[in-house]
């Protein structure tokens, strides 16, 4: 996603919006909103600062639809299962609300100013910290995402191998490996996926992972009536480490409306980290043929309310299939048989969808990590393929040594998931909107940041200062 300079030589000031960017003549039926991508119209190109989109409104959807879906979707069952189904469906609807208006405020923020990363605009609000900050944070979070990522491919394809070869699970091969296999795959993969240059050539990629996502949730409807209660163990893989402390057959199958247990805490970082896209918005914004606001702000809404759907039935079907005994890792709740060819489809189609998101993934990792040490530097090949590689090196290490995936969910959404989705945006947003558009005491500002009059007053003082 680094960016190429126009062929014309214009320059564009900092200060030009997105919209008056776009061509004000009036589109034609044909130039309207094209959902797949054709030949570009040089005429009627928009561009965002310096660097003309490509991406059609279709590929677009896809590429964040898949940057919001990702290894979170297989904890839902796990946290509806310890919060009850109608504290789930709060928690969800209101995380999933909550990131559709911060990326509102994001887009908002990066129209007033034309500004085409998270960074910048840390930039452009606190000055060399707050993109310090910025970049910090998004790192943290994405490689926790590839983390968990990885760890399915670590647990899950040494499985499907396994059904494929008929071999036993102790034979002690290097094939059924999971090490290995994690370290095959990213170098094979991976790799070459995360060394093109522009996102939006990811958008077929992010429609086929999304494909198999879809498959795994009709997978998971239809195993809820072919699964009966009271549970059996050979249904199971490890049944009894998830199981309450309950005998009787009626707890065991109840669905619960509401409960609370030592594990409901990771109910709220799982749900946020599912959420997190936020990174991935404005280099897919910058990339979106004639990227208006309103535009991209329609690929946010319909990607967040896909996610929503398709987070919603996964939870409610996997818990209402084993309960109390539905695992962290969703897949580990069913046996991986080889009678059970179902199953081993799914996991053929989980596998391949997390895989293809690593390297959407690692491309606001390895902008953050540029706009920090190479920031005045000019696109160089060694450089963008070195980030890429160093960096599947050290999460492969990282993964090859975590020993649960709910470590990742609970570490990285307590932490880096709600600065991304509920701290930065807002800040950015009362940092950068100016107060002739919009005064701090007014409603939106407000909804940001409702703080007392007097720490109001303070950040005023702060905002005459300008960023240090």
């Amino acid at each position: 996603m680094e960016l190429e300079k126009p062929s014309n030589g214009v320059h564009y000031p900092e200060h030009v919006t997105i919209e008056t960017m776009v061509h004000d003549t009036k589109a034609t039926p044909e130039e309207r909103e094209e959902f797949l991508p054709h030949k570009p119209d040089e005429q009627n190109q928009s561009q965002f600062t310096d660097f003309v989109g490509k991406t059609s409104l279709g590929m677009s959807i896809f590429n964040l639809s898949n940057a919001i879906m990702g290894s979170g979707i297989l904890g839902l069952a796990y946290a509806m299962a310890n919060t009850g189904i109608i504290l789930f469906v709060i928690l969800l609807t209101s995380i999933a609300a909550l990131s559709a208006y911060s990326i509102h405020l994001l887009l908002r923020s990066a129209g007033i100013v034309g500004i085409r990363s998270y960074e910048q605009l840390g930039n452009r609000a606190f000055g060399a910290p707050g993109k310090v900050l910025a970049a910090c944070v998004i790192t943290i979070h994405n490689i926790g995402a590839m983390s968990s990522y990885l760890f399915i491919v670590k647990s899950e394809l040494p499985l499907v191998i396994q059904n494929f070869m008929g071999a036993p699970s102790n034979s002690g091969e290097w094939y059924l490996n999971g090490k290995y296999l994690v370290i095959i795959a990213s170098l094979i993969i991976i790799l070459p996926l995360a060394l093109m240059r522009q996102l939006g050539y990811l958008g077929y990629t992010s429609g086929l992972s999304l494909t198999c996502m879809v498959f795994f949730l009709i997978s998971v409807i239809y195993k809820k009536f072919n699964v009966g209660c009271p549970l059996e163990d050979h249904n199971l893989t490890q049944p009894l480490t998830v199981m309450v402390n309950s005998t009787s057959e009626d707890d065991v199958c109840e669905a619960k409306l509401i409960t609370y247990n030592s594990r409901t805490a990771y109910a709220i970082p799982i749900v946020a980290f599912a959420f997190v896209c936020h990174p991935e918005v404005l280099p897919i914004y910058m990339e979106l043929r004639k990227p208006t606001m309103k535009r991209m702000q329609r690929v946010a809404n319909i990607s967040v309310l896909a996610m929503f759907v398709m987070y919603l039935l996964t939870a409610v079907f996997g818990y209402l299939t084993f309960y109390d005994k539905v695992g962290s890792e969703f897949l580990h709740t069913y046996k991986g048989d080889s009678a059970d060819h179902l199953i081993l489809c799914v996991r053929l189609a989980v596998l391949m969808a997390v895989t293809l998101t690593v390297p959407v993934v690692i491309f606001p990792i390895r902008r953050a990590l540029l706009q920090i040490f190479f920031h005045d530097k000019p696109f160089n090949w060694v450089r963008h393929i070195s980030v890429a590689f160093g960096l599947l090196v050290f999460v492969n290490i990282l993964v090859i040594s975590i020993p649960n995936i709910k470590d990742i969910f609970g570490v990285i959404g307590a932490t880096s998931a709600p600065t991304l989705i509920f701290i930065l945006p807002g800040i950015f947003y009362i940092r950068i909107v100016p107060e002739n558009l919009e005064a701090l005491n007014s409603r939106p500002k407000i909804q940001v940041h409702p703080l007392p009059q007097e720490q109001y007053l303070l950040v005023v003082m702060t905002q005459n200062q300008g960023p240090k």
